[in-house]
């Protein structure tokens, strides 16, 4: 307890007041979603309803789905912009002409500055541009330029040009220091001039039921009587001499929209009281504005950075809090002729200055507004109290008072479901109420709903669906049953309701009730198909009309007296703001309905019907076949024909209606249709034949448009075409032919191999007898050979052997010879006898006789032996062919001339020369050669 009196004491210390103000709904515009410049100098609704821009890079267009910059050849600042027909004329920096959509659909631009004689003066920028009758009238500053369609007149007033309109078919001109002049198309003439418009800058001319008026920047609007200037001191012009009036247009119901440099835009009545303020205090992206448009639908507003579409449709008053002190509303009601909002900050209520507010005390979650006996009720995330005079009086600290029901037949007793609970409130004398807790059960309770004055229906969030019996003198809960297992679809998210006397429970997959005769949980078909499986109940129960939220986020008011079709308000009003699972529709007075959002609420007026409107049919903007434009003229009433392959991207839009969607089917219309994301339509892999591109837009509330329909022919690929025909004919042909000489040539293939076949074998019998011949004579020659072989051989020996004989005995007789040598008178006689004998025994012409006889019987012996033994000598050689032919050691001796160790030393070396191991033996080494 005493942690609750420190917490509201702390509470009291806290006191919060915020400007706050009733506006229509509008939407910005920022430059991510432009992708322009930041400044916006003039803007213009065409009657097709697509809106151009004046933007600091060029010329903005937006069908209602797309934006897209169209820049001027020399790149400047476009500052004026007015639509007529199909052209759209601007006026920029020392240039002016107009956009006009090309054969192919694209906006092109033509300037007219050629076709004034005279060169436009320097710094010269064109601010304004109206029609009147068959010409255009450019203004800048200093002159207005007439185009009467083919050429340009420039015509300059005494003074500065601040504005011109038109009034009465005549063009009104204000100038800065000689008054008003009234311009004929020839020429000048004086309207009205007076001392207070003396370096004034008029910036609107209206008419009105008390005649003509005229607006100015900071000096208030005035009334024309006569040859006076009359002051007029409406509450509008105060606000424009302080925020500087810079933009005003009239719309056709008599309301006036002032736009002004700082303080955003005014909309007034004829009487110039402010009805709506839209400046960055209520959400507008910036409170400078430049340029103004109107339809009957729409004003759009250009803004020094962005800009906003505001709907005129006066049947939704939006309360935004954009400080964020508000946070989330969760219920709104009309007491006392003030309005209350219970948010999750706290109690706030609208002064008479609609000024928001904080009621002192309430810092928390309020979950529950509602007038009990003359009384407002407030359920607080702490307990309950009563609100009177701004101040605040506790009743109740069960915490999370949720919901308040009246107990049946029971004057001045209420039940409401808490965090803790079920607990009674009966009003006793002088107002004072006591409160108690019913008991048994203590988990909380966010639905309740009675069926008779003892029988409870409540539903948890989590723990599903109870019923509670109340004892007779209703303060104590008897018996708690519950049916989560008696046929409920799921005990998550249930919601109870009461519909025409009827407890009625919304679940996650449907709507049920309640069966008596079962005693459990029935399915509910009637409001599955009235209400919608998906949809539930966000107003109170009896009235006769009830509001829904539906799967689509859209708030419909339907009602089960007539079959009429539910009037519908799309999500897109409320962009994303509805308080999910809390959303709550209460009737504030009258026909006006209250609507809770994040950071404010709406005012929705039932009295007037909501308008919807003609949803318009797309209209074709521009057509490419693989990326290459296709003029729009070649198909009109013709089919467009694509060759196979081709991808097909279509443009299209419905500017006229608002928040719509592109959809096509390609058939009769019958298939499913392809919602567009953007204005493009993307046609890939088409299979050829004829098609129907059948086109439609669909508006907010699901309404769909007439149809717009294009022929498409997709020629088939060459190969199922007549070319493909002719060729594929042609290959049959041609494999026929192929065929026919194929067989022709296998055939006689098969008779030359069977020819060749034959002569191989004749061929083959002639061979093995050549082979069997060549045999006999391969052995013939063979045995010639080695008769031949053996023959030289042996003559080789006899050779050997003969020369050994010689040689043996010259060395005799030189042996002789030298013991005979003092027997000889002349010494020189006998060096030369001795000299002939060495030279026989050494004769070079005998060895080189006997090599080549060697070589003939033993084929390149000493080529082998040379290469791989390059070191051995010639007498090296003389050993080894000696050796090879097996001659002994003694009978080598005389051939080489030495003695027999001579030889065998001889030997020894050649083995050392020749590599070989002690165990092998020279002679098998050389026989192996």
């Amino acid at each position: 307890m005493i942690k609750r009196v420190l917490y509201i004491l702390c509470l009291l210390l806290i006191h919060i007041s915020v400007y706050g103000q009733f506006t229509p709904y509008f939407k910005n515009y920022e430059l991510s979603d432009y992708n322009g410049a930041n400044q916006n100098w003039d803007v213009c609704i065409a009657e097709d309803g697509m809106v151009y821009v004046a933007n600091h890079r060029g010329l903005l267009t937006y069908d209602g789905l797309v934006w897209k910059l169209h820049e001027l050849p020399n790149k400047t600042i476009i500052r004026s912009v007015f639509s007529i027909g199909p052209r759209i004329y601007t006026g920029s920096f020392e240039e002016f002409g107009f956009w006009e959509k090309d054969e192919y659909g694209d906006l092109k631009y033509t300037s007219l500055k050629d076709r004034f004689e005279q060169n436009i003066p320097n710094n010269e920028e064109f601010w304004q541009i109206l029609s009147f009758g068959d010409k255009i009238v450019f203004k800048s500053y200093s002159n207005l330029y007439i185009y009467n369609g083919d050429s340009i007149k420039r015509f300059v007033p005494s003074s500065s040009v601040m504005y011109i309109t038109i009034i009465d078919n005549e063009i009104l001109v204000a100038t800065l220091n000689a008054g008003i002049y009234k311009f004929d198309g020839l020429g000048f003439s004086r309207y009205f001039n007076h001392p207070s418009l003396v370096d004034t800058r008029v910036m609107g001319i209206t008419e009105s039921k008390d005649g003509v008026i005229i607006s100015t920047a900071l000096k208030g609007s005035f009334k024309i009587s006569g040859k006076n200037l009359i002051a007029l001191n409406r509450p509008i012009d105060k606000l424009i001499k302080e925020h500087q009036l810079n933009r005003l247009t009239q719309l056709n119901d008599g309301r006036q929209v002032y736009g002004t440099i700082k303080n955003g835009c005014f909309i007034t009545d004829q009487d110039g009281t402010v009805i709506s303020h839209l400046s960055k205090s209520e959400g507008l992206v910036n409170n400078t504005v430049l340029g103004l448009s109107t339809n009957d639908e729409n004003l759009w507003l250009a803004l020094d950075n962005g800009l906003a579409k505001v709907s005129l449709d006066e049947n939704y008053q939006f309360y935004n809090d954009i400080s964020g002190k508000l946070g989330a509303v969760y219920d709104v009601i009309f007491y006392n002729g003030t309005y209350y909002i219970g948010s999750n900050t706290g109690l706030f209520y609208l002064n008479k200055n609609r000024e928001l507010e904080f009621v002192e005390g309430t810092n928390g979650q309020i979950w529950d507004l509602r007038i009990i006996d003359g009384q407002l009720f407030c359920g607080h995330n702490v307990g309950t109290f009563i609100v009177e005079n701004e101040a605040i009086e506790w009743i109740s600290s069960y915490t999370g008072g949720w919901t308040l029901k009246k107990i049946p037949e029971k004057p001045d007793s209420y039940i409401q479901g808490t965090y803790a609970g079920v607990v009674r409130f009966s009003n006793l004398e002088n107002s004072n109420w006591n409160v108690k807790h019913l008991g048994r059960t203590y988990m909380p309770i966010k639905y309740l709903e009675f069926e008779n004055q003892h029988t409870l229906w409540a539903a948890n969030a989590y723990k599903g669906l109870y019923k509670f019996n109340i004892s007779d003198n209703l303060d104590t809960i008897t018996n708690i049953e519950s049916y989560d297992n008696k046929g409920l679809y799921s005990q998550y998210n249930v919601r109870i309701y009461k519909i025409k006397g009827e407890v009625c429970f919304k679940t996650n997959e449907g709507w049920q009730q309640y069966g008596a005769l079962q005693d459990s949980i029935i399915p509910f078909p009637l409001l599955d198909k009235k209400i919608g499986k998906d949809a539930y109940i966000i107003s109170e129960f009896d009235e006769d009309e009830l509001v829904i939220k539906s799967e689509d986020k859209s708030i419909k008011f339907i009602s089960f007296e007539n079959s009429s079709s539910p009037v519908t308000i799309s999500s897109t009003f409320f962009e994303n703001r509805l308080i999910d699972g809390d959303e709550k529709v209460v009737k504030i007075k009258d026909s006006i309905y209250a609507l809770n959002l994040n950071n404010g609420f709406v005012l929705i007026d039932r009295s007037k019907p909501i308008a919807i409107g003609d949803v318009s049919k797309p209209i074709l903007n521009t057509i490419s076949i693989n990326y290459e434009p296709v003029k729009l003229d070649d198909w009109s009433d013709n089919f467009l024909n694509i060759d196979y392959g081709n991808d097909v991207v279509i443009t299209a839009s419905a500017s006229k209606n608002d928040n719509y969607s592109l959809e096509y089917s390609i058939t009769d219309g019958t298939d499913k249709w392809v919602i567009v994301p953007s204005n493009t339509i993307e046609l890939k892999n088409l299979k050829s034949g004829k098609y129907n591109l059948i086109l439609r837009t669909r508006n907010e509330f699901g309404e769909a448009s007439d149809s717009s329909v294009i022929k498409i022919n997709v020629s088939p690929p060459w190969y199922n075409d007549t070319p493909g025909y002719v060729l594929f004919f042609s290959l049959m042909v041609v494999m026929i032919l192929i065929f026919y000489w194929m067989h022709k040539r296998k055939i006689a293939k098969e008779q030359s191999l069977l020819q060749a076949k034959m002569m191989k074998e004749q061929e083959e019998l002639l061979r093995e007898k050549a082979i069997e011949n060549e045999k006999q004579i391969v052995l013939v020659k063979n045995q010639s050979l080695k008769n031949e072989l053996k023959l030289k051989t042996k003559q080789l020996a006899n050779s050997a052997m003969a020369l050994a004989k010689k040689n043996e005995t010259l060395i005799g007789l030189k042996k002789d010879l030298v013991q005979s040598k003092e027997q000889f008178n002349n010494y020189y006689s006998f060096k030369n006898i001795i000299k002939k004998v060495d030279h026989s025994i050494t004769h070079r012409d005998e060895w080189e006789l006997f090599e080549e006889n060697f070589n003939q019987v033993h084929e390149e012996f000493f080529t082998n032996l040379k290469e791989k033994h390059p070191n051995l000598n010639p007498k090296d050689l003389r050993m080894c062919a000696y050796i090879k032919m097996g001659l002994s050691t003694k009978k080598i001796a005389p051939l080489l001339n030495i003695s027999v160790r001579g030889v065998e030393t001889h030997r020894y070396r050649l083995k050392k020369k020749l590599n070989l191991d002690n165990g092998k033996k020279i002679g098998g080494y050389l026989r192996s050669l």
